[in-house]
């Protein structure tokens, strides 16, 4: 019996899936928050949860593997990873912001919390 793996598939193969994920997850981490589809960021929000908790207990090389931007990693590990040193998960929040007039999506926007 196929059972469900775990993960939106989000109509995208493996490899455009996680390189999207990455740029979508460096884009949150530079600009501390981001505007897309509430599938993308029920999924994104995954992402940056464990490289958060990565950064915070020093595991670089497992963050290097998604973060490959060296401003991101910079800023992650400088300015975040001390902010979030206390908090034991949940550093995102997911809002809900309407529907897209386009083709009537549900959008959210993904924020890190303070």
């Amino acid at each position: 019996m196929i059972k469900n793996l775990g993960h939106r598939k989000l109509s995208k193969t493996g490899s455009h899936r996680k390189a999207m994920l990455t740029n979508m997850a460096v884009s949150l981490l530079m600009h501390e928050h981001v505007n897309t589809t509430l599938a993308k960021a029920k999924e994104v929000r995954r992402v940056v949860e464990r490289v958060i908790t990565d950064a915070r207990k020093g595991r670089h090389m497992e963050v290097r593997k998604v973060v490959r931007s060296k401003t991101a990693f910079k800023k992650l590990m400088e300015v975040l990873a001390p902010r979030y040193a206390d908090r034991n998960g949940g550093y995102t929040r997911i809002l809900h912001v309407g529907r897209r007039k386009g083709d009537d999506a549900d959008m959210g926007l993904v924020k890190l919390v303070e």
